[in-house]
């Protein structure tokens, strides 16, 4: 299975071959359904994730001082931080690195 193109356990297209745009409300970004612009580590989000696909500008950065979050950090939209913020996860100094994607630099030790 290549990730070009492959559709997931609910049924949904995916892969860096699937075109669409920012999953926030009046963001018309174009961007594709691969893992760069995923909430979450796989395609249903994972355990903190939602699953959407979002722009660089709406994705977060998140590394957590109690080790379930690690270097490469996991990337969430913004209600998914606030989620995990809310359930009382302590982030470190530098845990969100802010939006920007993967190219806006390394995540500091």
């Amino acid at each position: 299975m290549g990730y070009a193109h492959y559709v997931l356990a609910d049924g949904r297209e995916a892969g860096y071959g699937v075109p669409d745009v920012c999953n926030v409300d009046g963001c018309d970004e174009k961007i594709d359904r691969g893992l760069a612009y995923l909430c979450g580590e796989v395609g249903d989000g994972g355990e903190h994730g939602c699953g959407r696909y979002f722009c660089y500008a709406h994705l977060s950065y998140v590394v957590a001082r109690d080790g379930l979050f690690v270097d490469p950090p996991d990337q969430l939209c913004s209600a998914c931080v606030a989620a995990w913020d809310a359930a009382g996860h302590e982030r470190r100094p530098d845990g969100c690195l802010g939006s920007g994607g993967p190219t806006r630099g390394a995540v500091p030790s």
